[in-house]
């Protein structure tokens, strides 16, 4: 006999899509959004939704981290992907590209995932504010890829990784008396793919940069940002790019 898969209220999880309706409505929606949950292990990762099924929207991340890699032999550039983020794995054409290229995901923080197949999406009709919610998903998804493709347009090596750092501070960072904590295990392999830069660079900015008190890594091997973000030298660094 085959398990029922677990289920999950995605408008518990993620409020804020929900966020703009009505109290009535906002209860019946936490009721009604109920979509089957996958939990990912850390690890490799291989997405198992079923191709070309109509108006399956995606699986949408309601906890933890994952990694998508952009494979030409070996990883060549990363995506951090995280709470509230839409994806959509089968949507690449990299067999048919006219350079073939292969995805690989990792889970990096163990992820609680809904599957928004067909269902859900009838049932998510009746709120457009609420299909605005999880398309924002991935919308965000682009910008923060704009901006690290930003990132690896400046010059500097230690630049480029403090500007990541304080933009993933931005959405998973939390403030200290000591300075802003960002609470992901991010290797300089993956940070080198994140900013474009070979991995001797990065350990080498990463010292560069502790040296001079901007960052540390803590006890358990997060990210605590010191000081205030470079935003003004990172316009100058791009201004002097272009």
């Amino acid at each position: 006999m085959t398990a029922r898969p677990r289920r999950v209220r995605v408008a518990e999880a993620l409020p804020e899509i929900i966020e703009h309706l009505e109290p009535d409505q906002q209860e019946l929606a936490r009721r009604q959004l109920v979509a089957d949950l996958a939990v990912l292990k850390i690890g490799p990762w291989t997405p198992t939704v079923a191709p070309g099924e109509p108006g399956h929207l995606g699986l949408l991340v309601l906890e933890g981290l994952l990694s998508r890699d952009v494979v030409l032999d070996r990883p060549l550039a990363s995506e951090l992907v995280g709470r509230g983020d839409l994806l959509r794995p089968r949507d690449q054409d990299g067999e048919d590209a006219p350079i073939p290229f292969e995805i690989s995901w990792t889970v990096l923080h163990t992820a609680r995932v809904a599957v928004l197949d067909p269902t859900f999406a009838r049932v998510l009709g009746q709120w457009p504010s609420a299909i605005e919610g999880v398309v924002r998903g991935a919308s965000n998804r682009a910008h923060s890829l704009a901006i690290t493709l930003a990132v690896s347009n400046l010059r500097r090596v230690d630049l480029r990784l403090l500007v990541l750092l304080w933009h993933l501070a931005d959405r998973w960072g939390r403030v200290t008396p000591d300075g802003v904590v960002v609470p992901l295990k991010l290797t300089h392999e993956m940070l080198a793919r994140l900013v474009g830069a070979q991995r001797p660079s990065v350990t080498t900015a990463l010292r560069q940069l502790e040296e001079e008190d901007h960052l540390r890594r803590t006890s358990d091997r997060a990210w605590l940002l010191q000081g205030e973000p470079p935003d003004a030298l990172a316009r100058q660094q791009v201004g002097a790019v272009g």
